[in-house]
Protein backbone atom coordinates (compact mmCIF):
# COMPACT_ATOMS: atom_id res chain seq x y z
CA UNK A 1 0.00 0.00 0.00
CA UNK A 2 0.95 4.06 -0.49
CA UNK A 3 1.77 6.14 2.31
CA UNK A 4 -1.36 8.02 1.82
CA UNK A 5 -3.34 4.49 1.56
CA UNK A 6 -1.90 3.18 4.56
CA UNK A 7 -2.93 6.85 6.40
CA UNK A 8 -6.29 6.69 5.27
CA UNK A 9 -6.70 2.75 6.48
CA UNK A 10 -4.95 4.01 10.08
CA UNK A 11 -7.57 6.82 10.05
CA UNK A 12 -10.82 4.84 9.19
CA UNK A 13 -9.71 2.68 11.62
CA UNK A 14 -9.64 5.22 14.54
CA UNK A 15 -12.98 6.41 13.84
CA UNK A 16 -14.05 2.82 13.99
CA UNK A 17 -12.52 2.29 16.92
CA UNK A 18 -13.77 5.39 18.54
CA UNK A 19 -17.14 4.60 17.63
CA UNK A 20 -17.26 1.38 19.41
CA UNK A 21 -15.26 2.30 22.23
CA UNK A 22 -17.76 5.16 22.72
CA UNK A 23 -20.70 2.96 22.85
CA UNK A 24 -18.88 0.49 25.62
CA UNK A 25 -18.09 3.45 27.51
CA UNK A 26 -22.23 4.39 27.09
CA UNK A 27 -22.82 1.13 28.58
CA UNK A 28 -20.11 0.91 31.28
CA UNK A 29 -20.65 4.48 32.36
CA UNK A 30 -23.64 4.29 34.90
CA UNK A 31 -22.06 0.89 36.86
CA UNK A 32 -18.86 3.32 37.26
CA UNK A 33 -20.72 6.43 38.37
CA UNK A 34 -19.78 8.27 35.06
CA UNK A 35 -22.99 10.32 35.40
CA UNK A 36 -23.86 13.47 34.42
CA UNK A 37 -26.99 15.12 36.54
CA UNK A 38 -27.88 18.75 35.54
CA UNK A 39 -26.48 21.06 37.29
CA UNK A 40 -25.86 25.12 37.65
CA UNK A 41 -24.09 24.98 34.35
CA UNK A 42 -25.95 22.32 32.76
CA UNK A 43 -28.38 22.85 29.56
CA UNK A 44 -29.68 19.06 29.86
CA UNK A 45 -32.89 18.29 31.90
CA UNK A 46 -32.04 14.29 32.12
CA UNK A 47 -29.50 12.69 33.79
CA UNK A 48 -26.86 11.57 30.58
CA UNK A 49 -23.35 9.23 30.98
CA UNK A 50 -20.50 11.16 30.36
CA UNK A 51 -16.43 10.12 29.83
CA UNK A 52 -17.50 9.44 26.18
CA UNK A 53 -13.77 11.56 25.58
CA UNK A 54 -12.16 8.05 27.13
CA UNK A 55 -12.73 6.55 23.27
CA UNK A 56 -11.23 9.72 22.03
CA UNK A 57 -7.95 9.58 23.97
CA UNK A 58 -7.29 5.84 23.45
CA UNK A 59 -8.10 5.82 19.72
CA UNK A 60 -6.02 9.10 19.24
CA UNK A 61 -3.32 7.63 21.64
CA UNK A 62 -3.12 4.17 20.40
CA UNK A 63 -2.83 6.14 16.72
CA UNK A 64 0.15 8.16 17.44
CA UNK A 65 2.21 5.21 19.14
CA UNK A 66 1.54 3.33 16.05
CA UNK A 67 3.02 6.62 13.69
CA UNK A 68 5.63 6.94 16.50
CA UNK A 69 6.51 3.12 16.26
CA UNK A 70 6.79 3.59 11.73
CA UNK A 71 9.01 6.88 12.37
CA UNK A 72 6.21 9.20 10.59
CA UNK A 73 6.65 11.83 13.46
CA UNK A 74 9.79 12.82 15.76
CA UNK A 75 10.23 11.15 19.13
CA UNK A 76 9.65 14.79 20.53
CA UNK A 77 6.30 15.50 19.37
CA UNK A 78 5.50 11.98 20.20
CA UNK A 79 6.41 12.23 23.90
CA UNK A 80 4.58 15.51 23.82
CA UNK A 81 1.27 13.77 22.62
CA UNK A 82 1.55 10.41 24.84
CA UNK A 83 2.74 11.96 27.96
CA UNK A 84 1.53 15.18 27.96
CA UNK A 85 -2.09 13.76 26.62
CA UNK A 86 -1.65 10.97 29.40
CA UNK A 87 -1.74 13.47 31.91
CA UNK A 88 -4.34 15.62 30.74
CA UNK A 89 -6.70 12.87 29.81
CA UNK A 90 -6.11 11.04 32.93
CA UNK A 91 -6.86 14.04 35.03
CA UNK A 92 -10.44 14.64 33.60
CA UNK A 93 -10.96 11.15 34.03
CA UNK A 94 -10.68 11.79 37.77
CA UNK A 95 -12.28 14.71 37.49
CA UNK A 96 -15.11 13.02 35.58
CA UNK A 97 -15.52 10.19 38.00
CA UNK A 98 -15.18 12.17 41.04
CA UNK A 99 -16.35 15.59 40.51
CA UNK A 100 -14.57 16.95 43.12
CA UNK A 101 -10.68 17.33 41.86
CA UNK A 102 -9.41 20.92 43.35
CA UNK A 103 -8.39 23.26 40.96
CA UNK A 104 -5.15 23.68 42.26
CA UNK A 105 -4.42 19.91 41.49
CA UNK A 106 -5.72 20.58 38.20
CA UNK A 107 -3.90 23.70 37.23
CA UNK A 108 -0.77 21.84 37.70
CA UNK A 109 -0.96 19.09 36.08
CA UNK A 110 -2.06 21.15 32.87
CA UNK A 111 0.70 23.23 33.75
CA UNK A 112 3.46 20.73 33.96
CA UNK A 113 1.81 18.30 31.10
CA UNK A 114 2.17 21.76 28.80
CA UNK A 115 5.62 22.66 30.05
CA UNK A 116 6.67 19.12 29.32
CA UNK A 117 5.20 18.73 26.17
CA UNK A 118 6.80 22.63 24.99
CA UNK A 119 10.34 21.34 26.65
CA UNK A 120 9.65 18.26 24.05
CA UNK A 121 8.93 20.08 20.78
CA UNK A 122 12.31 22.74 21.76
CA UNK A 123 10.55 25.43 22.66
CA UNK A 124 9.00 28.29 20.92
CA UNK A 125 11.27 31.04 20.36
CA UNK A 126 9.59 32.82 17.09
CA UNK A 127 6.37 33.12 15.28
CA UNK A 128 5.15 33.89 11.93
CA UNK A 129 2.94 36.69 11.46
CA UNK A 130 2.42 36.40 7.77
CA UNK A 131 4.95 37.91 5.34
CA UNK A 132 7.77 38.35 8.41
CA UNK A 133 8.49 36.60 11.44
CA UNK A 134 8.21 37.68 15.14
CA UNK A 135 11.35 36.84 17.35
CA UNK A 136 10.48 35.56 21.00
CA UNK A 137 13.13 34.27 22.79
CA UNK A 138 12.94 32.65 25.84
CA UNK A 139 9.65 34.19 26.44
CA UNK A 140 7.92 32.63 23.35
CA UNK A 141 8.60 28.95 25.63
CA UNK A 142 6.58 30.64 28.37
CA UNK A 143 3.59 32.04 25.97
CA UNK A 144 3.31 28.84 24.21
CA UNK A 145 2.89 26.80 27.85
CA UNK A 146 0.42 29.73 28.79
CA UNK A 147 -1.48 29.36 25.01
CA UNK A 148 -1.44 25.13 25.92
CA UNK A 149 -3.14 25.59 29.30
CA UNK A 150 -5.73 27.66 27.65
CA UNK A 151 -6.41 25.41 25.04
CA UNK A 152 -6.89 22.87 27.65
CA UNK A 153 -9.54 25.00 29.68
CA UNK A 154 -11.42 27.13 26.65
CA UNK A 155 -12.12 23.59 25.16
CA UNK A 156 -13.72 22.06 28.68
CA UNK A 157 -15.60 25.36 29.04
CA UNK A 158 -16.93 25.25 25.34
CA UNK A 159 -17.99 21.76 25.65
CA UNK A 160 -21.52 22.52 27.04
CA UNK A 161 -24.12 21.75 24.06
CA UNK A 162 -24.33 18.67 22.33
CA UNK A 163 -22.03 18.40 19.29
CA UNK A 164 -20.48 21.70 19.35
CA UNK A 165 -17.25 20.18 20.90
CA UNK A 166 -16.79 17.30 18.26
CA UNK A 167 -18.03 19.14 15.24
CA UNK A 168 -15.26 21.65 15.92
CA UNK A 169 -12.56 19.00 16.45
CA UNK A 170 -13.78 17.23 12.99
CA UNK A 171 -13.92 20.31 11.10
CA UNK A 172 -10.51 21.40 12.74
CA UNK A 173 -8.92 18.71 12.09
CA UNK A 174 -10.06 17.44 9.14
CA UNK A 175 -8.93 21.05 7.31
CA UNK A 176 -5.81 20.92 9.47
CA UNK A 177 -5.01 17.52 7.89
CA UNK A 178 -5.56 18.87 4.81
CA UNK A 179 -3.26 21.56 4.64
CA UNK A 180 -0.21 20.15 6.71
CA UNK A 181 -0.97 17.13 3.73
CA UNK A 182 -0.39 19.66 0.80
CA UNK A 183 2.28 20.98 2.77
CA UNK A 184 3.86 17.79 3.03
CA UNK A 185 4.25 17.24 6.46
CA UNK A 186 2.62 13.82 5.96
CA UNK A 187 3.03 13.19 9.96
CA UNK A 188 1.78 16.23 11.32
CA UNK A 189 -1.03 15.81 9.22
CA UNK A 190 -1.89 12.32 9.63
CA UNK A 191 -2.06 13.78 13.73
CA UNK A 192 -4.48 16.02 13.08
CA UNK A 193 -6.74 13.53 10.68
CA UNK A 194 -6.59 11.07 14.09
CA UNK A 195 -8.38 14.10 15.96
CA UNK A 196 -10.55 14.38 13.00
CA UNK A 197 -11.17 10.50 12.77
CA UNK A 198 -11.56 10.06 16.54
CA UNK A 199 -14.70 13.21 16.72
CA UNK A 200 -16.21 11.45 13.72
CA UNK A 201 -16.69 8.28 15.46
CA UNK A 202 -17.63 9.96 19.16
CA UNK A 203 -20.42 12.48 17.59
CA UNK A 204 -23.09 10.29 16.29
CA UNK A 205 -22.95 9.29 19.85
CA UNK A 206 -23.29 13.20 20.96
CA UNK A 207 -25.41 14.60 18.33
CA UNK A 208 -28.67 16.32 19.88
CA UNK A 209 -30.19 14.56 21.89
CA UNK A 210 -26.80 13.48 23.24
CA UNK A 211 -26.21 9.78 24.57
CA UNK A 212 -23.11 10.49 26.15
CA UNK A 213 -21.22 13.49 26.85
CA UNK A 214 -17.44 14.44 26.25
CA UNK A 215 -16.56 14.87 29.73
CA UNK A 216 -13.49 16.37 30.93
CA UNK A 217 -11.42 13.68 30.13
CA UNK A 218 -12.01 13.85 26.45
CA UNK A 219 -12.63 18.33 26.12
CA UNK A 220 -9.02 18.85 27.71
CA UNK A 221 -7.38 16.16 25.69
CA UNK A 222 -8.92 17.96 22.85
CA UNK A 223 -8.22 21.09 23.57
CA UNK A 224 -4.17 19.65 24.79
CA UNK A 225 -3.31 18.25 21.55
CA UNK A 226 -4.76 21.07 19.18
CA UNK A 227 -2.34 23.25 21.04
CA UNK A 228 0.85 20.39 20.70
CA UNK A 229 -0.11 20.04 17.14
CA UNK A 230 -0.41 24.14 16.46
CA UNK A 231 3.26 24.47 18.40
CA UNK A 232 4.68 21.71 16.22
CA UNK A 233 3.42 23.08 13.09
CA UNK A 234 4.72 26.15 13.97
CA UNK A 235 8.12 25.14 14.90
CA UNK A 236 8.18 22.59 11.66
CA UNK A 237 7.41 25.76 9.29
CA UNK A 238 3.92 23.74 8.26
CA UNK A 239 0.89 25.95 8.71
CA UNK A 240 1.68 28.80 10.67
CA UNK A 241 0.22 29.82 14.56
CA UNK A 242 -2.13 32.39 12.67
CA UNK A 243 -4.08 29.72 10.51
CA UNK A 244 -4.80 27.28 13.38
CA UNK A 245 -6.28 30.27 15.15
CA UNK A 246 -8.87 30.64 12.25
CA UNK A 247 -9.39 27.08 12.75
CA UNK A 248 -10.41 27.30 16.31
CA UNK A 249 -11.60 30.88 16.19
CA UNK A 250 -15.40 30.35 17.51
CA UNK A 251 -14.22 28.25 20.64
CA UNK A 252 -11.23 30.64 21.26
CA UNK A 253 -13.61 34.15 21.19
CA UNK A 254 -16.42 33.11 23.02
CA UNK A 255 -14.22 31.32 25.55
CA UNK A 256 -11.51 34.58 25.47
CA UNK A 257 -14.39 37.09 25.82
CA UNK A 258 -16.81 35.65 28.13
CA UNK A 259 -13.65 35.30 30.43
CA UNK A 260 -13.06 38.78 30.07
CA UNK A 261 -16.54 39.50 30.56
CA UNK A 262 -16.73 37.51 33.65
CA UNK A 263 -13.41 38.73 35.18
CA UNK A 264 -14.50 42.34 34.62
CA UNK A 265 -18.00 42.09 36.10
CA UNK A 266 -15.76 40.37 39.43
CA UNK A 267 -17.63 37.22 39.10
CA UNK A 268 -15.90 33.85 40.16
CA UNK A 269 -14.17 32.30 37.16
CA UNK A 270 -14.48 28.67 38.17
CA UNK A 271 -18.14 29.37 39.29
CA UNK A 272 -20.29 26.85 36.74
CA UNK A 273 -22.59 29.44 34.84
CA UNK A 274 -24.00 29.43 30.96
CA UNK A 275 -23.51 32.77 29.81
CA UNK A 276 -21.28 31.66 26.81
CA UNK A 277 -22.66 32.85 23.77
CA UNK A 278 -23.16 29.54 22.58
CA UNK A 279 -25.13 28.87 25.96
CA UNK A 280 -26.98 31.46 25.45
CA UNK A 281 -27.95 31.26 21.91
CA UNK A 282 -28.88 27.24 22.62
CA UNK A 283 -31.12 28.88 25.12
CA UNK A 284 -32.98 30.83 22.85
CA UNK A 285 -33.14 29.03 20.20
CA UNK A 286 -34.71 26.19 22.98
CA UNK A 287 -32.55 23.25 20.66
CA UNK A 288 -28.48 22.23 20.72
CA UNK A 289 -28.54 21.62 17.18
CA UNK A 290 -28.77 25.06 15.08
CA UNK A 291 -26.02 26.08 17.48
CA UNK A 292 -23.93 23.25 17.01
CA UNK A 293 -24.68 23.60 13.55
CA UNK A 294 -24.05 26.74 12.90
CA UNK A 295 -20.31 26.40 14.63
CA UNK A 296 -19.64 23.70 12.24
CA UNK A 297 -20.60 25.95 9.42
CA UNK A 298 -18.37 28.79 10.49
CA UNK A 299 -15.99 26.76 11.10
CA UNK A 300 -16.06 25.30 7.43
CA UNK A 301 -15.70 28.89 6.05
CA UNK A 302 -13.17 29.69 8.19
CA UNK A 303 -11.28 26.23 6.99
CA UNK A 304 -11.02 27.88 3.78
CA UNK A 305 -10.29 31.22 5.33
CA UNK A 306 -7.17 29.47 6.75
CA UNK A 307 -6.40 27.65 3.08
CA UNK A 308 -6.32 31.02 1.55
CA UNK A 309 -4.41 32.52 4.21
CA UNK A 310 -1.68 29.13 4.01
CA UNK A 311 -0.98 29.51 0.46
CA UNK A 312 -0.77 33.83 0.26
CA UNK A 313 0.84 34.35 3.66
CA UNK A 314 -0.16 38.19 2.85
CA UNK A 315 -3.59 37.70 3.81
CA UNK A 316 -3.55 35.68 6.98
CA UNK A 317 -3.61 38.76 9.29
CA UNK A 318 -6.20 41.15 7.45
CA UNK A 319 -8.26 37.24 7.09
CA UNK A 320 -6.92 36.48 11.22
CA UNK A 321 -8.32 40.40 11.56
CA UNK A 322 -11.56 40.41 9.81
CA UNK A 323 -12.84 36.78 11.18
CA UNK A 324 -11.99 38.21 15.06
CA UNK A 325 -13.95 41.45 14.56
CA UNK A 326 -17.23 39.56 12.73
CA UNK A 327 -17.14 37.05 15.83
CA UNK A 328 -16.67 39.44 18.15
CA UNK A 329 -19.41 41.53 17.05
CA UNK A 330 -22.08 38.09 16.45
CA UNK A 331 -20.77 37.51 20.71
CA UNK A 332 -21.67 40.76 21.49
CA UNK A 333 -25.14 40.41 19.73
CA UNK A 334 -25.88 37.29 21.20
CA UNK A 335 -24.29 38.35 25.15
CA UNK A 336 -26.22 41.62 25.14
CA UNK A 337 -29.24 40.83 26.98
CA UNK A 338 -26.84 39.30 29.81
CA UNK A 339 -24.61 42.35 29.83
CA UNK A 340 -27.82 44.81 29.83
CA UNK A 341 -29.89 42.83 32.88
CA UNK A 342 -29.57 43.97 35.92
CA UNK A 343 -27.14 41.64 38.05
CA UNK A 344 -25.77 40.43 35.29
CA UNK A 345 -28.10 37.35 35.02
CA UNK A 346 -30.92 37.37 32.46
CA UNK A 347 -34.61 36.10 31.38
CA UNK A 348 -32.26 33.85 28.85
CA UNK A 349 -30.92 32.21 31.50
CA UNK A 350 -34.31 31.02 33.25
CA UNK A 351 -35.18 27.97 30.92
CA UNK A 352 -32.42 25.73 29.56
CA UNK A 353 -33.15 23.67 26.76
CA UNK A 354 -33.62 19.91 27.07
CA UNK A 355 -30.87 18.03 26.29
Amino acid sequence: MTPPAVFAAVVAIVAVASTLMTGLVRAAAPRVGLFDVPGARSLHTRPTPRGGGIAVVVSVLAGVAWAASQGLIDSGLARALLLGGGVVGFVGLLDDAFRGLRNSIRLTAWFLAAGGAVWSLGGLTAIKLGLFTLPLGPAGSLLAVVFTVWMINLYNFMDGIDGIAGGQALVAGAAAAGLLAASDHLGLALIAGLIAASAAGFLPWNWSPARIFLGDVGSGFLGFTFAVLALASETAGALPLLAWALLLLPFLVDATLTLARRALAREPLYKAHRSHAYQLAAQRFGRHAPVAAAVVGLDLALAVAAAAGAAHPALLLPLLAAALVFLAIVWLRITAPLRHARGGVSSTTSSPPSR
